[in-house]
């Protein structure tokens, strides 16, 4: 559902991403960890479309993401670490809006919206102004906007900013299930413990290369020293950063 080929992407003379190539396949549930600056964000924004890559390209359930732009977007969904939302509409007037991007029908989307609303517990306030939510309540509209057209991907990146203990079990265990449904999920987080927990596949990047790309137990077994998953990955990027 997901592949890249020799994704690149440079500012000036640094490279962000270099010779990216990844595969992954639906229903998996792939999360790329990397130090700060590693250029996961920059990955993530060439995959939704946001950042054109310098050579090499993306490929979203067999679309050019840019040669085939609304194609590849229709079947996706996006989180960003920090959501842009319109503060002066209500939780369900973003609804609507989300709903008339994709050219969803009024009686399609009314059932799903208020389902989303009350799955991530916003129903109460889908009336209120989008300015007076909290940070979470803003993380949860996000989560509920992005499976309005029931996409197929759902990239995500950093999802646990702002949620508390309760939302980041319900958020876990709902993208689980989604990928149980069929849904691929690409999610960058500094949460190893999480990725740990949950994780088909793993993949880390360093300085813009693919350092290493396997299951939970294929990435534990790199290190020289049993330990969690942070452990290793602080064992495995520790050269890198010296």
């Amino acid at each position: 559902m997901i592949r890249t080929e020799n994704l690149s992407k440079k500012f000036g003379d640094t490279h962000a991403v270099e010779n990216l190539n990844l595969q992954i396949e639906a229903g998996e549930f792939f999360c790329f960890l990397g130090p700060n600056g590693a250029g996961k964000t920059t990955t993530i924004k060439m995959l939704t479309g946001l950042l054109h890559p310098t050579g090499g390209r993306a490929l979203l359930g067999g679309h050019d993401i840019q040669q085939q732009p609304i194609e590849a977007k229709k079947i996706i969904g996006y989180v960003p670490d920090s959501p842009f939302l319109y503060e002066k509409l209500t939780g369900r007037e973003f609804m609507r809006f989300v709903a008339g991007l994709y050219k969803m029908p009024d009686n399609g989307y009314m059932e799903n919206s208020e389902r989303l609303l009350e799955m991530f517990e916003i129903h109460s306030v889908a009336d209120h102004l989008i300015e007076d939510y909290s940070h979470g309540m803003r993380q949860k509209l996000s989560f509920a906007s992005c499976f309005l057209h029931e996409p197929k991907i759902v990239i995500v990146d950093e999802p646990w900013v702002g949620l508390d203990p309760k939302n980041i079990r319900f958020v876990k265990n709902f993208l689980r299930q989604k990928t149980r449904e069929g849904v691929t999920v690409f999610m960058s987080t500094h949460t190893l413990s999480i990725a740990q927990e949950i994780a088909d596949r793993i993949g880390i990047i360093h300085n813009g290369r693919l350092l290493h790309m396997g299951t939970v137990s294929q990435i534990m077994s790199l290190a020289e020293k049993p330990g969690s998953l942070e452990d290793v990955f602080l064992e495995l990027t520790q050269d890198n950063n010296a």
